[in-house]
């Protein structure tokens, strides 16, 4: 297998591929050559992109490699997949797939958005740009408000559960995190940014989450904004994670992450 991979890197990536081919190249010649599909697993193929992603200045450049490999054999994590596919060769098809997931990723495309949906807090949330995508350390804000519900009794509303204000809600993930495991909740979630209040009621349909949200275009800062939401009468908790970036240091961020 080692031999074999150090025969296709130098296929693409020799010296014919980096003095007078165009660009694209060799990843147009990777996906020709379906013959190799029947030919590397999913170890061989995770390894072999790690080198590539490297060889580009991908950063971490093994997590997008396993993340696109195991998101097309239908798993979440890499420890996860069945011990089969761990040895069994990729088909056709699934070749294919990641070479244009990997050809993405390639074009310092952050891996939620290639892959179009992310994990948070148990649940699959679909990812598009330019909404923000939720890190894991957000989960602890969840974490944080479970919590805050469980040791304090005012907290839970009068209707057996919280009513929750979200101020920026994003994907949906805090707002959609609480309202499942908080099954009595309800939740108005509001945006300035027209997507993310899009992203945000397509995920609560997704998750059939959409009774129990109201979501909201509204821009916290602008005049009289909380006349819109006065009518819904006191809340029990507010939520937040507004972006942290400050616009001098945008300059100063990785591709993936600035665009």
């Amino acid at each position: 297998m080692k031999l074999l991979g150090r025969i296709l890197w130098n296929f693409l990536f020799g010296p014919r591929g980096r003095k007078g081919a165009p660009q694209g190249w060799a990843f147009n010649s990777w996906k020709s050559h379906s013959s190799l599909a029947g030919l590397l697993n999913a170890t061989g193929v995770v390894h072999h992109w790690t080198q590539v992603f490297e060889e580009r200045g991908i950063p971490k450049a093994r997590e997008p490699s396993e993340y696109i490999v195991v998101h097309v054999l239908g798993a979440k994590t890499f420890q996860s997949l069945r011990p089969v596919l761990w040895t069994k060769p990729l088909n056709f098809k699934q070749f294919q797939c990641v070479q244009e997931l990997c050809s993405h990723q390639l074009q310092r495309m952050l891996v939620q958005y290639n892959l179009g949906e992310w994990d948070f807090q148990g649940l699959t949330l679909k990812m598009v740009p330019p909404v923000f995508i939720p890190q894991p350390e957000i989960e602890e804000l969840v974490e944080w408000v479970l919590e805050e519900v469980t040791q304090r009794p005012s907290a839970m509303g009068a209707q057996g559960g919280p009513f929750i204000l979200e101020v920026g809600c994003g994907s949906g993930a805090v707002a959609l995190s609480l309202l499942n495991q908080l099954p009595k909740s309800h939740v108005i979630a509001v945006d300035k940014e027209e997507a993310a209040v899009s992203l945000t009621r397509e995920n609560a349909q997704r998750l059939q989450l959409q009774d129990r949200i109201r979501i909201i275009s509204l821009d916290v800062t602008s005049e009289g904004c909380w006349t819109h939401l006065l009518p819904s009468g006191p809340m029990d908790l507010v939520v937040s994670n507004p972006p942290y970036i400050f616009h001098k240091d945008m300059g100063q961020l990785a591709p993936e992450i600035y665009s």
